[in-house]
């Protein structure tokens, strides 16, 4: 594993939720309120615009992309012309702005959010995490979580683990074909300090966490061993497996989580780094 960061891209506002699809790096600039794609040659084409903030991506079985609508509370799907629907109604479950989002092998989306405001901030209350069927449909699929923030569903498809931001902790859930979550349990505890926001997961089972708290992207492995710490120069804000093997790993890095401060300076941006385990399971 080399442990140099390479800036690949820079003059973002806030980079979020990256994905590998299509031979590209994916990821919405939240603060931007774009989503953007990065091709392995470096080139970068915005995809799709809209009036607020925007955060997880993921791509229906069919194809169809949906984007996270943080502050409508909506998951939204492109349909063929290129247009955005409403694709499920989150203002039912979500007491914060809609955050992260990961797509099942069946369709079903999971979508987190913030439970509370960070700015002007609030006290720190718990949120539900929703579940959004093929249909449309929205139901709550866990409560009592803080801050559910990054998402991963291991390659068997049958265990999501989220990070908790605010319990900085990794909570892994079983996850049934009909999208039901159970058998809570803590996946891994972060060192003293860290926190998750973004997290990817590797072939041997470990999970690449990035912690905005300590400026730095962390391998763990179930039970909470840290195998790997890479300092960051900025807050690491989320990490993904890309590349043609799967082994580069994206790290999205921002100078603040302030909205108007990332829109004006616009000094995000993202960096990699080669790894030796490959990217896993979903996203």
């Amino acid at each position: 594993m080399s442990a140099e960061l390479k800036t690949v891209l820079d003059g973002l506002a806030f980079p979020e939720s990256p994905r590998w699809h299509g031979g590209a790096l994916w990821f919405s600039d939240m603060h931007a309120h774009e989503v953007v794609s990065l091709a392995p040659d470096g080139s970068r084409r915005t995809a799709a615009a809209f009036d607020g903030p925007v955060s997880g991506l993921g791509w229906l079985p069919a194809g169809q992309m949906l984007v996270v609508s943080m502050a409508g509370k909506r998951v939204l799907r492109q349909e063929a012309d290129g247009a955005f629907v409403t694709h499920g109604d989150l203002s039912a479950v979500a007491t914060g702005l809609a955050n992260d989002m990961v797509i099942d092998a069946h369709g079903t989306a999971f979508v987190g959010n913030f439970g509370f405001s960070l700015h002007p901030m609030e006290t720190p209350r718990a949120a539900k995490l929703a579940r959004v069927k093929t249909d449309g449909a929205v139901s709550v699929a866990a409560d009592e979580l803080m801050f559910p923030n990054g998402m991963v569903i291991t390659p068997d498809g049958g265990t999501l683990i989220v990070g908790e931001s605010f319990a900085r902790v990794l909570t892994a859930f079983d996850l049934a074909r009909d999208g039901a979550l159970t058998n809570r349990r803590v996946w891994a505890a972060l060192p003293e300090g860290a926190a998750p926001d973004g997290i990817c997961l590797d072939s041997e089972g470990a999970i690449w966490v990035a912690s905005p708290t300590t400026s730095e992207v962390i391998r763990v492995r179930a039970g909470g061993a840290v195998l790997a710490r890479v300092p960051t120069e900025q807050l690491a804000i989320a990490c993904m497996l890309g590349g043609e093997d799967r082994r580069t790993l994206y790290v999205l890095t921002a100078e603040s989580t302030d909205p108007e401060a990332c829109r004006t300076k616009r000094t995000a941006r993202i960096q990699t780094m080669r790894v030796d385990a490959p990217g896993a399971g979903r996203p």
